[in-house]
């Protein structure tokens, strides 16, 4: 294939534009935000999941606080109803003696309760300090992966904005090669990912590897509108008074 050496040399402009644009792919894909968030959403799955359960054990201690309560309350009431029949005057003696041991059971019931309850109170006094410190944590985990989504938010779009400006550049300057030498130098990106690169100090500018004697002849002994590729890596040569011809 034939073309003009300073169409060739414009070639190098076009594989800055597109190894600008495979940075920016590359970075769109490997930005630290994306493992950031990663790590924040299982960070915030663990809070939550820790919240619910300790909020789980706060209403069941709840429920063990009312039900203690609500039968301290039933035995209150019963005793309340033993002593106004006994201040009635109208029980027996034998009744009188049965009131009065129930009083006593009663009482040593009540007073197990309460501390029963009390205990019960303490134990939901501690949970609830741990739901607020664990609803702290959460609320926490939520603005840690907030701040990373909107740093990712940001960086894609300065992405964005630099892919949109380098791409209308490309397809302003793919209209300067004719079709043949663009068809080439698209189909060796596509598959080595350097469609072309400066030949320096016999070196290939894509792969960095050194012109053998042999090759080097052969392109040295090339016509100036001839192009010519890298038998190593496929891209385009460009020749330049750099590359030591």
């Amino acid at each position: 294939m034939k073309a003009d050496p300073a169409v060739q040399r414009r070639l190098l402009d076009l594989a800055q534009v597109d190894a600008e644009l495979a940075r920016v792919t590359h970075r769109r894909r490997t930005l630290p935000e994306i493992a950031e968030i990663a790590e924040a959403e299982k960070v915030l799955r663990a809070k939550q999941d820790a919240l619910t359960t300790i909020e789980t054990t706060l209403g069941d201690l709840t429920r063990d606080v009312k039900r203690q309560e609500t039968e301290i309350d039933q035995v209150r009431a019963r005793e309340d109803r033993d002593r106004k029949l006994m201040q009635s005057g109208s029980v027996g003696a034998k009744q009188l003696t049965d009131l009065e041991h129930e009083l006593a059971t009663l009482e040593r019931r009540q007073a197990a309760l309460e501390d029963d309850l009390l205990e019960l109170m303490e134990r939901r006094e501690a949970v609830e300090a741990d739901v607020q410190h664990g609803r702290v944590e959460l609320d926490k985990a939520q603005e840690a992966m907030a701040d990373a989504a909107r740093r990712r938010d940001s960086a894609l779009a300065d992405l964005e904005s630099v892919e949109a400006k380098r791409t209308a550049e490309r397809k302003l300057a793919a209209t300067q090669f004719p079709a043949p030498l663009l068809s080439l130098y698209d189909r060796i990106r596509a598959h080595k990912g350097i469609g072309a690169a400066l030949l320096q100090s016999r070196r290939c500018g894509a792969c960095r590897i050194e012109l053998d004697r042999n090759a080097f002849s052969k392109i040295r002994e090339a016509a100036p509108d001839e192009v010519v590729q890298c038998e190593e890596c496929d891209a385009i040569m460009v020749r330049t008074g750099e590359s030591g011809l």
